[in-house]
């Protein structure tokens, strides 16, 4: 069980975008300590920045830095299931391509697709599940074709290097996903208490909602722009994760959020 967050702003927000990842990253340090880490793009650009650790989210919250140009973020804790942690390409965010993104869940099939679309891994030691997503996406884009081929659970979130402009984030079945909206930001979290994190951090009042199963959001400078459906394979566990992972983790994390923000 892995937790996702992230952030797209119109370049107006004055909300602070180092704080605002710290907030979203101390909301979902519960729901894994096996690695963390983050992703960035500034306003206009196509590339993307990549940061990530093998440890929980305490250790990395203190020195979190998001540039004041940046417009769209990714925050990920994992709680890995396919693929080692000691292996920082399986780490999310993951690329492949040109996409990198983030997800909670576990994708089934995705040794299947690899073979099916005769897809290369991005690095050669990747074993993870999750970089079946973002090679479908890579390949056919953030289409309903894409998408209805995966089998498992997920919930995830992604920036594309061809589409500076957007954000895409996506529930297919088995994971909880939230949009928490403002006047020019839209949040995303796996929990409502993560929007909550950032409402209080931040002093904003959002709009929350849960994002239903088969749904994919695309996001433009805080609004979402379009919305797009699919069909979501049943799926059920046999054993299913307890939602929080890493209790001690959201404490440190949290207390290292309030010792960032009274300063």
């Amino acid at each position: 069980m892995c937790g996702i967050a992230g952030y797209s702003l119109s370049p107006e927000s004055s909300v602070d975008r180092t704080l605002s990842a710290q907030a979203l990253l101390a909301g979902i340090a519960e729901r894994g300590a096996d690695a963390v880490g983050y992703a960035y793009r500034n306003a206009g650009d196509t590339e993307i920045s990549v940061h990530k650790q093998q440890s929980g989210a305490s250790e990395l919250l203190e020195r979190i830095r998001v540039p004041a140009a940046a417009t769209q973020a990714l925050v990920h804790v994992r709680d890995y299931t396919k693929g080692h942690p000691t292996i920082a390409a399986n780490n999310h965010p993951v690329r492949h391509g040109a996409v990198v993104g983030i997800h909670n869940g576990i994708i089934l099939n995705d040794d299947d697709l690899f073979d099916h679309h005769r897809f290369e891994r991005w690095e050669p030691e990747m074993t993870v599940d999750s970089e079946a997503i973002f090679a479908l996406i890579d390949a056919f884009g953030a289409q309903r074709e894409a998408l209805e081929q995966l089998r498992g659970a997920m919930a995830a979130a992604w920036m594309d290097e061809r589409r500076p402009d957007r954000l895409y984030v996506g529930r297919g079945v088995g994971r909880p996903l939230w949009l928490g909206h403002g006047r020019s930001e839209l949040f995303f979290a796996s929990t409502k208490a993560a929007l909550e994190v950032v409402e209080r951090t931040l002093g904003l009042k959002l709009r929350k909602r849960e994002v239903p199963e088969g749904a994919l959001a695309v996001v433009e400078e805080g609004k979402v722009v379009s919305r797009l459906r699919f069909a979501a394979h049943p799926y059920v566990e046999d054993d299913p994760l307890p939602a929080v992972r890493a209790p001690h983790e959201a404490v440190a994390a949290m207390q290292a959020l309030a010792a960032l923000y009274a300063a």
